[in-house]
């Protein structure tokens, strides 16, 4: 199911997908954001996190024919682990743009900072923002971080959220103090009310509470569901049997590499059986029509 072609210096490459949901498999991120939470995070997904520089990921992401989103991360207040800067995913969308687009991140506890960091986001050409309510600590429905929602409505930026569940902490005492109700996806319901111009997208559709999400993304427009962070195969039956009917409009495919390969996520999917027009619409037109 070849999509739009890709101009490169040497050669052109059919884009068949856009990886919506790619972290840096880079130091700054594994070793310094996610210092201490790695090993939970593979012995949750059973698979090894895999380490790679940026230049052979955009040859990896280019043989595939896949654009990856690059996502920023900036929990500095909850956690006290350092940021990976947007300026660092610009930077790799300007030196390989064929393969990597990116969203930046912004710390909602920055207050007024955080608002101003949403313009820089804009300014870097980035084209959305990273949140994860678990991993910053903070609950998307209380009005005192909306600021920071309307400045990315205003700028024209994407809100991507972790929902449900987190590989991160999971099987730990505690959950090494990450609280997963602040990534309940019913707390997104009030954002997208209130910022009807502002394009929400919940990542890993919301489990256990996917059926919530599934509403939510019925009843509202601007709500999208991104299924990365799971093997396709193991995605419950009521999230696919929306996926290839009512809402395959607003479903978009994503790995959660480096906790899962695009590869074998591709390869399961395609096993699913779906319809050549749906596994298009995922792979690779709903994620490029809210990115264009």
């Amino acid at each position: 199911m070849p999509g739009p072609v890709v101009m490169r210096s040497d050669r052109t490459v059919p884009l068949r997908a856009i990886d919506f949901h790619v972290h840096l498999p880079t130091p700054d991120w594994l070793d310094g954001s996610m210092a201490g939470y790695v090993a939970a995070a593979e012995a949750y997904f059973r698979s090894p996190v895999q380490r790679e520089p940026l230049d052979q990921l955009a040859a990896r992401y280019r043989g595939l024919g896949v654009k990856a989103v690059l996502l920023a991360w900036d929990a500095e207040t909850a956690t006290g682990r350092p940021r990976v800067p947007n300026e660092t995913v610009a930077a790799a969308c300007r030196d390989y743009p064929d393969a990597f687009t990116g969203f930046g991140s912004v710390d909602p506890h920055k207050g007024e900072a955080a608002v101003a960091e949403v313009a820089a986001i804009a300014a870097l050409g980035l084209r959305g923002v990273k949140f994860h309510p678990s991993m910053q600590a903070f609950s998307p429905d209380d009005p005192a971080f909306w600021p920071v929602f309307a400045a990315c409505e205003r700028h024209g930026l994407i809100a991507l959220f972790h929902t449900g569940t987190s590989g991160i902490g999971a099987r730990q005492p505690g959950g090494q103090g990450i609280r997963i109700d602040y990534a309940h996806p019913v707390k997104l319901d009030p954002v997208a009310a209130a910022h009807p111009g502002l394009t929400v997208v919940a990542a890993h559709f919301g489990w256990p509470w996917h059926m919530d999400l599934i509403a939510i993304a019925l009843h509202k427009t601007n709500v999208y569901i991104d299924i990365s962070g799971w093997s396709p195969r193991r995605i419950p039956p009521e999230v696919i049997a929306e996926l290839r009917g009512r809402l395959s409009g607003q479903f978009l495919w994503g790995s959660d590499f480096p906790f899962l390969a695009p590869e074998r996520c591709l390869a399961e999917l395609a096993g699913l059986g779906l319809p050549d027009d749906v596994m298009t619409a995922v792979l690779h037109d709903n994620a490029a029509r809210i990115l264009s």
